[in-house]
């Protein structure tokens, strides 16, 4: 079996996201660091253009966004089950949207200029320009929109009010009763806004809001190893991808195998991939694409939250 490799760097609140989803699983995996900023060579050479972090990969299949890892670490093992049976609708619809309404908060509270101040305290001025110009490149293109730093403080108390009330009634130690998908999208959002003094009030004065996040946390990372980026290529130069899904499905707007294609988020990072479809299934797209340093490598995208179209 292939190993887990994750493409991620520690500041991402996906990438911790997706260690607590890992960790949750007890999972080994192996870590490869990317830059937070582009270019990322390495990392494109195997998405085919898509930047967003984290990436997982497994051999030469290449897996994109939280959301679909999250249901390929539940295909490494099932159990404990991110989507609990029964609950897999409000989990997974919980979970989309705290990644994009919530989330889009705690960007906005993270990236004011007092926050700012201290989170990139120790970096020269020309770094926190280059930081804050590649983010404003991330986030064009896409129907996410700006959310302005005094509208998220304003709204920023009934999110977490209602959390704290659903937390407090709760019959178990989390959001849904067993832990799931759901509290590990939510988890790294508050853990983003807790890594500086200036945001972690926000958190920190619901208290059943924090101590359900320190249980989260407690999952950990699980066991990783340091990988470089050279040898991630190489793993994925060197394999076959995984066999296609066994699903009969057959797509709305028409799409069959075969095709060349393009896939892009649509919120942002809308960067395109171009490829061969080989699968359009219920949750997953993959498309097959080939690069001199990556190989033949299958990359699988979410249904939800991007777009196809023909080439």
């Amino acid at each position: 079996m292939s190993e887990l490799i994750l493409h991620h760097y520690p500041t991402s609140p996906f990438a911790e996201k997706a260690r607590l989803l890992l960790g949750f699983k007890g999972l080994s995996w192996r870590s490869v660091k990317i830059s937070p900023v582009m270019p990322k060579p390495d990392l494109t050479a195997l998405t085919g253009g898509y930047r967003k972090t984290p990436v997982l990969q497994v051999g030469a299949d290449i897996y994109c966004d939280t959301a679909l890892i999250a249901r390929r670490l539940d295909q490494e093992k099932a159990l404990p089950a991110l989507f609990p049976e029964g609950q897999e609708m409000i989990t997974a619809s919980f979970a989309a949207w705290v990644d994009s309404v919530v989330f889009q908060h705690a960007v906005s509270l993270v990236f004011q200029p007092e926050s700012i101040a201290v989170r990139f305290g120790n970096l020269p001025q020309e770094a926190i320009k280059a930081f804050l110009a590649d983010r404003a490149g991330l986030f064009s293109g896409g129907s996410a929109t700006k959310l302005s730093t005094e509208q998220a403080k304003h709204q920023w108390p009934t999110i977490m009010s209602r959390l704290e009330q659903q937390l407090q009634r709760e019959e178990g130690d989390y959001l849904f009763g067993e832990p799931s998908i759901a509290d590990f999208a939510l988890a790294h959002c508050l853990w983003f806004l807790k890594a500086t003094p200036v945001t972690a009030p926000l958190v920190e004065a619901y208290p059943a809001v924090n101590a359900w996040h320190a249980r989260v946390l407690g999952f950990g990372h699980g066991a990783s190893s340091e990988m470089s980026s050279e040898e991630a290529l190489a793993v994925a130069r060197t394999s076959t991808p995984a066999a296609l899904p066994d699903q009969q499905f057959v797509d709305p707007n028409g799409f069959t195998a075969g095709q060349q294609v393009v896939i892009a988020a649509t919120d942002y990072g809308v960067d395109p991939v171009a490829g061969e479809l080989l699968f359009a299934g219920r949750e997953e797209l993959i498309v097959r694409r080939e690069d001199e340093r990556g190989g033949v490598v299958h990359v699988h995208f979410p249904r939800f939250g991007f777009r196809i179209e023909a080439c």
